[in-house]
């Protein structure tokens, strides 16, 4: 009788046992609906608890105190946006928040034109919001340790996937991309930019309105042939994307001669030379493309009255008037106005 009751016993123990270990060492965690947890900076360790519940990334509260208190999670509480896997431990779950091993975003920078479009890139992606992104981005401070101004600033901004950490404040994410420019702009680069007689700045300004006017990688090179020619012979670029930049009408489809009167230094058909900034974040595609320019005689170019993308080039005067009537026309025929 008294070894049943010593083996009962043992079975029982045996089996909380078993239970206690699977609750801290079996894939007791579900990943949360969005897959990832986020803990925003500040937030006390009742209320990380809790939003665990909330997402059912938990179920078992007492065991996850126990944990924590054991590993000192409450006062280790660190922000992040963190990966939970479905079928985790709970201990591996604590020590992951605990160690603040978090997954970081990957942002992707494609096109964007103003300092506002970068500020609400970051804030849809991080922590932080557009406000505190504005806040570093009009900062002068912010200008004259990366040498530029409030016209060349989006020079920092090479279009590119960028890995950083959710939590990060606005200036460490600002910092991570003039960083990368840094990197960017290296020696062949920079050697190329100084034969074509242009600051780094000029070239990513010059290719902002290439990526603007195609985005055919045959004709970027020729593009920039173009306008650096029209720049050697002291002409005005008359860059129709220019002028939409002028204007902030971005979504304008045909250029007028109404609109060719705007006022402002970014308008070249009223100001000689480049603008005084880039119009938009230009691929690094279309920035080799203008360091790798072929020379040629090209004064003109218009795009072919077809739906190609490809443009005529010409250094005649009258040969560009008929390829410019022929667009015209095709403009006109397919009632673009």
């Amino acid at each position: 009788m008294k070894k049943k009751l010593l083996l009962g016993i043992f079975l029982i123990l045996l089996l909380v046992g078993g239970y206690a270990a699977w609750q801290v060492f079996g894939p007791t965690v579900s990943a949360p609906q969005s897959k990832y947890f986020y803990i925003k900076t500040g937030t006390a360790y009742s209320d990380v608890r809790q939003a665990l519940i909330n997402q059912k990334i938990i179920s078992n509260t007492y065991v996850f105190d126990l944990l924590s208190k054991k590993l000192n999670y409450p006062a280790k509480v660190k922000a992040g946006r963190y990966q939970v896997k479905d079928g985790s431990s709970l201990i591996s779950l604590i020590r992951m928040l605990r160690s603040g091993n978090q997954a970081p975003v990957n942002l992707v920078i494609i096109k964007l034109r103003l300092k506002e479009d970068l500020a609400q890139k970051i804030a849809a992606n991080f922590e932080c919001d557009s406000a505190s992104v504005m806040a570093v981005l009009n900062d002068p401070k912010t200008a004259e340790a990366y040498n530029v101004n409030d016209n060349t600033f989006m020079t920092t901004v090479i279009p590119n996937s960028y890995s950083i950490f959710w939590n990060s404040p606005p200036q460490k994410i600002i910092d991570k991309l003039h960083s990368e420019k840094e990197k960017f702009w290296n020696t062949e680069r920079l050697n190329k930019a100084k034969n074509l007689n242009l600051a780094p700045e000029q070239v990513y300004t010059m290719a902002s309105i290439v990526e603007e006017e195609t985005n055919k990688e045959h004709d970027k090179g020729l593009i920039a042939s173009v306008y650096m020619n029209r720049i050697d012979k002291g002409m005005k670029l008359q860059a129709d994307p220019t002028v939409k930049f002028a204007m902030k009408n971005f979504g304008l489809k045909r250029i007028l001669y109404k609109h060719l009167e705007f006022d402002s230094p970014f308008n070249t058909y009223r100001n000689a030379g480049l603008p005084p900034g880039p119009i938009c974040t230009p691929s690094i595609k279309t920035i080799d493309a203008v360091l790798n320019m072929p020379q040629t005689n090209y004064i003109y170019f218009v795009a072919k009255p077809d739906w190609s993308g490809l443009s005529n080039f010409t250094h005649s005067d009258a040969e560009h008037i008929i390829n410019a009537k022929k667009y015209q026309r095709f403009l006109d025929s397919v009632n673009i106005k």
